[in-house]
């Protein structure tokens, strides 16, 4: 599925990976989000609902139809065989819809956004080059408990499943430090779309 030049983009949870996305695919790169991609496999009427049910039972669907992800979050936290149950009806359908994507994007390159990179293994074969979003853990925190009103324990639970930052680093080819605010942001970002750029040629 490697494309001509393509980058994996990635972050712990608050790190601020789809603000740097959407700064890229202003600037023309093609964006594929493997969240967004998850998101709508469990929508209402979402491609992976059926398997989920089957393997879940109906008590892990919203009353629409998705996936109650508070039910299965709870679940996958608390059985390690219920997450690894839940990859393997999401990944392989989030692989071919993500390979689909990438055939037809348009752009110089591919950014695939995905949380999970360096957890996964088998990215860092499919993408020429890893870019990590780094922030300090005080910031993910602040940031997620704003975002989403989860208590600092149950966002350090969040990132206590993710790689280290240590990790993160030690693995990602680029970094973008997303700790002062947009103006420090979109600098970091319109150097590398340059490298990139020449890169992809």
């Amino acid at each position: 599925m490697k494309t001509a030049f393509s980058v994996g983009l990635t972050g712990g949870i608050g790190c601020g990976k789809t603000t740097v996305a959407d700064m890229f695919a202003a600037l023309g790169a093609s964006v594929i989000d493997t969240d967004q991609i998850a998101h709508s496999l469990t929508a209402p009427h979402g491609a992976a609902m059926p398997a989920l049910l089957a393997e879940f039972g109906p008590g892990y669907a919203t009353p629409d139809g998705a996936l109650d992800r508070a039910a299965m979050r709870t679940l996958v936290f608390s059985d390690p065989g219920a997450r690894a149950r839940l990859e393997a009806i999401l990944h392989p359908r989030i692989r071919e819809a993500t390979a689909a994507a990438a055939a037809i994007a348009t752009g110089p390159y591919v950014i695939f956004v995905v949380p999970l990179l360096i957890e996964s293994g088998s990215w860092r074969e499919r993408v020429s080059r890893v870019l990590a979003i780094d922030c300090s853990e005080e910031t993910q925190v602040a940031r997620v408990m704003t975002r989403s009103k989860l208590s600092a324990e149950q966002v350090r639970a969040i990132m206590a499943t993710q790689v280290t930052r240590e990790q993160r680093l030690a693995a990602a080819d680029d970094v973008i430090v997303n700790e002062d605010g947009l103006e420090a942001l979109r600098p970091q970002v319109e150097r590398l779309h340059a490298r990139y750029l020449a890169q992809s040629v």
